[in-house]
């Protein structure tokens, strides 16, 4: 009997470290696909902002200009929850429109750091007036001859809603396992219990280690005394720490619940097991070695496949086999899932600039030839201002499933502005892609609308390597035909003049 007890103790101690292991790493693989997912959408927002800049310091007297642009940075997503322009240290458009702010200055954290360095900047967290936990992304204000105008930014609320607060509660563990973000003073920034946003996080293992920019796993103890196993990683851009932990009594349920089942029915066959174990000891771990050595390479994308391969062949090993797949299973599905969100276009499920930028990368690394054609709706604006935003948004979507239906299997769709979309067409020349818009602003034109009508659409045209080798000039190039074609009556298709 002691033997037998001595052996069910050896198994549960032996599958306890392989669940603690096996949870320890998942927390870290998730914690760092995450610290990746949050990398990207703060680049994606600083691209937004520089985007907007661009177009703002051109035109930087221009009034309306200013209050078109802030109101379409706010609207375009839901990356910030208001949006302002500074020139000159004073306060010049807002969106949400807030009119006692225009014309003075602003002293906020965020402001004052912007001002400070211009450059481009995520702010360190800070608490606004209102009492909200806020960040601040902006980009710097030069006109051509490199003088300081002001800048352009957009806050954060990191404790309301917005791209960045969904990323976070949308994709953490809900069986004991939860995530929360702090930065580098410890300041919680983001947790799944709302109150505890804002508050400093206490010294333990896992917070020091945080603190210092490491990546890795802990074991340690909450705030509640219970015992935790955590997986950390850095996020890079704003220097901030994500930590994913699960206890360790949520972790050892199942195998508690596991061994109970195994006792009720081993005893019956006690006296076989006794003269079998010896000869059985073998092939009991070798499946346990194989699952922990499978263990160790989750972050390779084959991990499924060769963990299913694993020969389980008996009740023990069977059962915590299929608890590791199902885990990695999970996964990787969030992790597919935070890929999608980081290069789709929210609204029209096409492709976003970032995703773009490394298709276009992937033809230009192949050598392939490809046409790209900038599109703009005519007085989208009018469209918003007379039937609404949401009106706006399903004709942005009726626009997007009339360019999918007129493209072949090849050709990369997205959406890089509010109403600005790009057809890229690999292997095509000027004189090709310039009768595909064509058809392309016909069906348009001819398409009739729900609520709206008709709408109309300009085209601009530019190739590559005929244009630029540079990507960024074809855009440039792309960019001036679809300015010619709205400044010469729009609806029309204009292929870019010179090489």
């Amino acid at each position: 009997m002691s033997t037998l007890v001595s052996g069910f103790y050896s198994t549960y101690q032996v599958q306890k470290e392989q669940l603690i292991n096996y949870t320890l790493k998942s927390n870290y693989a998730y914690a760092r696909k995450l610290a990746s997912a949050t990398d990207s959408f703060l680049e994606a927002a600083m691209q937004q902002v520089a985007y907007s800049a661009k177009i703002v310091e051109q035109q930087i007297e221009d009034d309306n200009l200013l209050k078109q642009e802030v109101i379409r940075l706010n609207l375009q997503t839901n990356s910030f929850n208001s949006v302002v322009i500074n020139k000159g240290g004073i306060v010049v458009a807002t969106s949400p429109e807030l009119p006692e702010l225009i014309n003075q200055p602003i002293s906020s954290t965020g402001a004052l750091q912007a001002a400070k360095e211009k450059r481009p900047l995520i702010s360190n967290p800070y608490m606004s007036v209102a009492g909200n936990l806020i960040i601040f992304i902006s980009h710097p204000l030069f006109n051509t001859q490199g003088d300081y105008l002001g800048y352009i930014g957009g806050t954060l609320y990191l404790n309301e809603p917005n791209t960045l607060n969904n990323l976070l509660e949308q994709h953490y563990y809900r069986q004991g396992t939860y995530i929360y973000v702090i930065d580098a003073n410890k300041r919680i920034l983001y947790h799944p219990d709302p109150k505890y946003v804002g508050l400093y996080a206490g010294d333990n293992s896992i917070i020091n280690s945080v603190i210092a920019g490491k990546a890795g796993t802990s074991e340690t103890t909450n705030r509640q005394g219970e015992g935790m196993l955590a997986g950390f990683a850095p996020v890079t851009r704003a220097k901030w720490r994500i930590v994913a932990q699960r206890s360790v009594r949520a972790t050892l349920t199942s195998l508690d619940l596991l061994i109970v089942e195994v006792i009720k029915r081993t005893l019956p066959q006690a006296i076989i097991t006794f003269i079998l174990i010896g000869f059985f000891a073998h092939f009991i771990s070798r499946p346990l070695k194989q699952l922990a050595d499978r263990v160790n390479t989750l972050d390779d994308p084959v991990s499924f496949e060769k963990l299913k391969n694993v020969k389980s062949w008996y009740f023990e090993s069977q059962r915590l086999k299929l608890a590791m797949l199902k885990g990695v299973n999970i996964l990787q599905m969030q992790i597919g899932q935070l890929r999608h969100d980081a290069e789709t276009d929210p609204l029209t499920n096409t492709h976003n600039r970032r995703s773009l930028n490394g298709l276009l990368n992937q033809l230009m690394v192949k050598q392939t030839p490809f046409a790209l054609l900038e599109i703009d709706i005519d007085f989208f604006k009018r469209v918003n201002d007379t039937f609404g935003h949401g009106v706006g948004d399903e004709a942005l979507k009726s626009l997007t499933n009339i360019i999918k239906n007129l493209s072949r299997k090849d050709d990369i769709v997205a959406r890089i502005g509010g109403e600005e979309f790009v057809l890229v067409l690999p292997n095509e020349s000027s004189e090709s892609a310039l009768k595909i818009a064509e058809r392309l602003r016909m069906t348009v034109e001819s398409t009739n609308m729900k609520t709206i009508g008709f709408i109309t659409i300009s085209i601009g045209i530019a190739t590559w390597p005929k244009h630029s080798n540079d990507i960024d000039q074809v855009y440039k190039c792309a960019d001036k035909a679809l300015y010619h074609a709205k400044e010469h009556g729009r609806n029309r298709c204009i292929v870019a003049q010179g090489d």
